[in-house]
Parts: structure tokens; sequence; C-alpha cells
């Protein structure tokens, strides 16, 4: 088979289940408001269950979930009938995935379930099935076809519901506030949550080590500043290094530009500063800046947005509290 046929097998995949999850936006009504409702007023877990090729998009909607503040775990329905319904206790919420709604493994469960007087969200592509008329909440997932070309492997169907329940979790996360440091709290060896952990304020170069002219000093000034402010990285036992620049500021401390390494090579390389050139002349105006309160990963998306190395944090009146470098960021392993 050329490559021509296999791109134009892949186009027709990738384009079907691109039109399966477009096409769940109309459905998008007062039922999945209830949903996520149902979801929030959980008072235990949120128990996902589903059989086959479903089964496995749940266990990744639970996954899911419990990472982004909503306790869930995954309950396969053939262990349940043979114990693992105990693990479900009152006040909690199931979220049922079935693209036929006539699942056996699913149906089998529920009388244990509505004894349990646990309310169903049910994922399904039948809503009127068996499981659709025995759920509180019923979300429709259904697709025109799926991508398989024989119109049986789950593909189409199992994106439109993974994507649906990345839709009630994403709304969760919004009506809960999760904020960057509680993800963290929740991924604390991960790569995510490590950049989620640390702010500019926990790596930037403040206080004595801060460098700082004021705009009317003259260059040989801000140079001895730039060599004199080394300060020690963030890796203890760590050789020192120079920031490489300097900020200036006005009369009242205020950030009025930054002179880096780069600038005096290429005030240089244009026939050196005249001996009476002041740090406010030669300046970069205008630099950008962050806060301090601001993550390190925002800092490090400025800096290679605009191809530079060093950023400095100012307070609310526009004057510098620290320095940070990219040496900084990567140190802390935030990429």
């Amino acid at each position: 088979m050329s490559g021509p046929d296999l791109r134009r097998i892949a186009e027709r995949v990738l384009r079907l289940e691109a039109d399966a999850i477009l096409a769940l936006v109309p459905k998008l009504d007062a039922g999945f408001a209830r949903a996520v409702e149902t979801l929030r007023g959980c008072a235990g877990r949120v128990i996902v269950t589903g059989m086959g090729k479903s089964g496995l998009v749940g266990r990744k909607i639970a996954a899911t979930l419990a990472s982004t503040g909503t306790p869930a775990y995954f309950l396969h329905p053939a262990e349940g009938v043979h114990g693992d319904l105990g693990m479900v206790a009152r006040g909690d919420v199931v979220l049922a995935l079935s693209n036929s709604g006539e699942t056996d493994e699913v149906l089998a469960i529920l009388p244990p379930l509505k004894r349990l007087g646990v309310p169903i969200v049910l994922l399904t592509g039948n809503p009127g099935s068996t499981l659709a008329r025995q759920c509180e909440v019923v979300l429709d997932v259904s697709v025109a076809e799926e991508a398989c070309p024989m119109n049986l492997a789950p593909t189409s169907s199992t994106t439109a519901a993974l994507a649906m329940g990345d839709a009630l979790a994403m709304a969760l996360l919004e009506l809960r506030g999760l904020r960057p440091e509680d993800y963290a709290a929740l991924h604390p060896r991960g790569t995510l949550g490590w950049r989620a952990l640390f702010r500019v304020a926990d790596l930037m170069h403040g206080g004595d080590t801060l460098p700082v002219v004021r705009e009317e000093a003259s260059v040989k000034d801000a140079v001895e500043e730039m060599t004199r402010k080394r300060p020690r990285t963030a890796a203890a036992g760590a050789a020192l290094h120079a920031c490489g620049m300097t900020t200036v500021v006005d009369a009242d401390g205020r950030l009025v530009g930054v002179i880096t390494d780069g600038d005096l090579r290429r005030l240089q390389l244009a026939g050196g500063p005249t001996p009476d050139a002041r740090a406010g002349e030669v300046a970069t105006r205008a630099p950008k800046t962050i806060a301090a309160d601001d993550l390190a990963a925002k800092a490090l998306e400025v800096m290679e947005a605009w191809a530079i190395t060093s950023l400095v944090a100012v307070n609310a009146g526009g004057r510098p509290t620290g320095v940070i470098h990219m040496h900084d960021i990567l140190r802390a392993k935030i990429v």
C-alpha cells in the first residue's frame, strides 16, 4: 500500500473522530448541567464503570477526575458482581459508560446500586436503551459513524465518550476553583506538578543579590554592579555566577530599563560608549517584566517568546524586586 493510500486512511479516521467530538457540542443541554451538578454534589467518590473499550475509556476518565480534584476510581462491572461492589457506599455517584446501553455486566450491578440510593450518570450512544431508562442523568454521546471501515470497532464512539468525560472533569475543575498549587499537590512527582510548584519568587535573585543602578550612574558603574552581584545558584554548593545584566531605576526606584552583557557587546562593536555615557542612556527601555508570584513556568514562556534569558520581577509600584534567569529555571528542572 502506497504512502498516499495510508495518508487517506489516516485522514478519514481523524476527520470522522473530529466530527464525532464536534457533534457533541449541540448536545450540551440541561442534561450536561445536571450531570455536572450531580458529580459536584457527590459527598463520597465518583465510581466510573464500563466494560471492554468503554471500560478502558472509563479508567482514563476516572484518572482525570482524580487528578483534577474530584475523588474517583474505576470499578470493573464484572468484578463488581463478584464482591467489588463493596467499595461503593452511600454518598457516592456512579458514572457509567455503555455505547449500546445494553451491556449485561453494567445492567447486573444496577439493582445493588439502586438499593444504596447511588445516583447514576450514563454516557451512552443509545439514549433509549435499558440502561438509560434506569439512570438519573443520561448524556447522549452517539456518533454517526465509527472510524472503522466496517463500522464495527469502537473508534469514533470511544473518542466521543472520552471527550465528554474530559468536558465533565474540566467543568468540575472550574467549579471547584482548582489552583495550580492544588494541582501540584496532586502530582508531587510529576513534571506537570513540578512546573506548577515553583513561583518566580522561589527562584529569583533579590535583596542584596539584585543588580541595580540609577539611570544617572556611569556605564562603568553599571559594569561593576553586574560583576559584583554574583548570586549563588539554587543548588547547594554550586559555583557562583553573574546575572549578566543589571536593572536601571529612576530616582524613585522604579524600573526604567536593563543593561545586559549583550547590550554592552553591541555598544562596544558600535564604537563603545562615550566617557560620560550614563546607564539610562544605554539601557534597553521598557523591558519585559513579571510578577514575583507568577509561576516560574510563565517566566520561561515569556523568555522563550521574546528570545531573552532573564526577566525582572517588579512589584505593584513598578520597582524591581528580583531577577530570574533562564539557568535558574533549568536548574529547578521545570522543563
